[in-house]
């Protein structure tokens, strides 16, 4: 693992990483918030995933978690989004007619491709859920014992499925404008069938309502939404979750935040929320 930045904070240290992934044969970067804490303590550590086109970056630089963090004392981590690297099909420049916001570079849905060419490097579930898991728990001063997950649209689909998934792991689920039913909105179509390939059985594994249906539970769950989001009647759906898990039984807080739309504005908002929300979860 290199270190490629450190700077305090909030009585803190936040850094950004990157090494060699066995996972997506790339390398790979993310980012490490970790408060103060006594010789030989270890802390509780929240998850976030981010959404389209993201990087590491957009909640290192705009998400104003590092003050809260350092008070309740959370260790923050935020992967990228998807294996980067000229020669991978799906990274493509701007300019390229083929290229897309929404299914490639940017744009890993947390899943392990099974498509070629696809399949070789595009194995964000694994490297999100084991990888870089053991790669924080031998360099940072994590319990892994007491782990969270949180997410923002993509990554909030990617949160919801990898807590429901791995409840014994995650201690707290919550999400912010997550697209809740990829199965049934234009955005996971397209990436579920590109990555994953035409079986809808494979995709149930990586859509939050289909997994609830089909039994998964967690203690609760906290989404915000923005009611001003452009994305919030065709993309997100929000009241598909609520309607799965009230016919379920499974415990949901939805909130819809008047006037907000799908912006850091809207996430930085509601980030103390959320991460007391942990915190109170953490222990």
């Amino acid at each position: 693992m290199e270190t490629v930045s450190t700077n305090r904070a909030f009585g803190g240290t936040q850094g950004v990483y990157k090494h060699a992934s066995t996972e997506t044969g790339t390398e790979m970067t993310f980012s490490v918030f970790v408060p103060d804490h006594a010789a030989g303590a270890t802390l509780p550590v929240v998850w976030y995933l981010s959404g389209l086109t993201c990087t590491h970056a957009n909640v290192t630089e705009k998400g104003e978690y590092r003050r809260l963090c350092a008070e309740l004392g959370l260790i923050f981590v935020a992967p990228d989004t998807s294996p980067r690297g000229p020669d991978l099909k799906g990274n493509i420049v701007a300019d390229d007619p083929d290229a897309a916001y929404d299914f490639g570079l940017g744009a890993g849905f947390y899943v392990d491709a099974a498509q070629q060419p696809f399949a070789p490097h595009y194995r964000m579930w694994s490297y999100v859920t084991e990888e870089l898991p053991a790669l924080v728990a031998a360099h940072f001063p994590a319990d892994m014992d007491r782990q969270s997950i949180m997410g923002h649209s993509m990554g909030g689909h990617g949160a919801l499925t990898i807590g429901l998934t791995h409840a014994g792991r995650f201690r707290a689920v919550s999400a912010f404008a997550p697209i809740v039913a990829p199965g049934q909105v234009p955005w996971g179509r397209k990436a579920l069938t590109g990555y994953l390939g035409e079986d809808r059985a494979a995709w149930r594994q990586h859509d939050a309502v289909a997994l609830i249906e089909d039994g998964a539970r967690v203690p609760d769950l906290l989404v915000d939404q923005g009611g001003a989001d452009p994305f919030l009647e065709q993309q997100l759906r929000p009241e598909l979750l609520d309607a799965a898990c009230t016919a379920a039984g499974q415990k949901l807080t939805l909130r819809i935040q008047p006037g907000y739309d799908h912006s850091y504005y809207f996430i930085s908002t509601f980030m103390d929320d959320h991460l007391r929300w942990h915190a109170e979860r953490l222990g």
